[in-house]
């Protein structure tokens, strides 16, 4: 039987400490799980301007409660938590709140959201491990959080869509077409769900702050410009936010495998490509409404 005072004692203290640490942060985990669901379901409750305040207050509040769920979780992490490892998490609730009115209301909301809370539960458990982790992340690292984006990013762009009335067009035209406001709105929240989903993407390719922010600044205005021309096209139904993720996972496709031979040069032709594309997507838009 050893002494308090005693190597075995200290290190049954020590062992002790390491398995209440990890045991405190799933609970933190868990919480912030059951309060993002419970949320995303209250907000069937409320439609128009409300329910984008609600998905935008719980956006902030799941970066907020998931920086301090890493926290606790990576007390060794000395220079703080990487900003990036926040975007998934953001983005997995707005998911939620949005795709779950893609669900009837019934007894199918119930597995619904028991699909989100484990989702948001994996996200946070593969960024807690990849912040626990003392090495640079593995190409398996890379392929889980980009497999992760990229469901993630579907289910977000269909519940954004699914909040827009007629951005997800029927067959047969059943649905009026958005108006030019709530196309813009819907080109710009997918393109902003493609930045903070790029940010991450990047961050876990190179630790240059210069080619992230590129990265993800170009694949928002990739995303937007697509997501207003899917919905010229009238692509129906959830074809359209399949697409979307089929153009996000292609353009970090080719910049993962030219990240080393970038120049000035390219940058700037891609953003006349950009700015070209938009033209055109504008342009047909309004001649399609014309």
């Amino acid at each position: 039987m050893s002494r308090p005072g005693s190597a075995d004692g200290a290190a049954s203290a020590t062992g002790r400490s390491r398995t209440i640490a990890p045991m405190g942060t799933a609970g933190a985990s868990r919480d912030l799980v059951v309060v993002t669901i419970v949320v995303a379901l209250l907000s069937r409750l409320v439609d128009g301007p409300a329910v984008w305040l609600v998905g935008l207050c719980l956006l902030v509040a799941v970066i907020l409660g998931a920086l301090q769920v890493f926290g606790d979780g990576s007390p060794t992490v000395a220079s703080g938590i990487p900003i990036e490892s926040l975007a998934i998490p953001g983005v997995t609730a707005v998911a939620i709140l949005g795709s779950i009115r893609l669900v009837p209301a019934g007894i199918l909301i119930v597995p619904a959201l028991a699909v989100g809370a484990w989702l948001l539960t994996r996200v946070l458990a593969t960024e807690m491990r990849l912040l626990a982790s003392d090495r640079v992340p593995s190409s398996a690292d890379r392929t889980a959080v980009l497999s992760e984006m990229l469901v993630v990013g579907f289910f977000a762009f269909a519940g954004v869509a699914a909040l827009i009335p007629g951005a997800l067009p029927e067959p047969g035209g059943v649905l009026a077409a958005p108006t030019g406001i709530q196309l813009a709105v819907l080109a710009a929240v997918d393109g902003a769900i493609a930045f903070l989903l790029g940010y991450r993407a990047a961050a876990l390719r190179t630790s240059n702050i210069r080619d992230v922010a590129w990265f993800a600044l170009t694949s928002a205005m990739v995303v937007a410009i697509a997501a207003a021309g899917l919905r010229a096209m009238e692509i129906p139904r959830l074809l359209g936010p399949a697409l979307l993720v089929v153009v996000f996972f292609l353009w970090d496709v080719v910049h993962a495998t030219s990240n080393s031979r970038r120049r000035d040069a390219r940058w700037l032709w891609e953003v006349l490509l950009l700015v070209v594309l938009a033209i055109v997507v504008v342009a047909w838009s309004l001649r399609l409404r014309g």
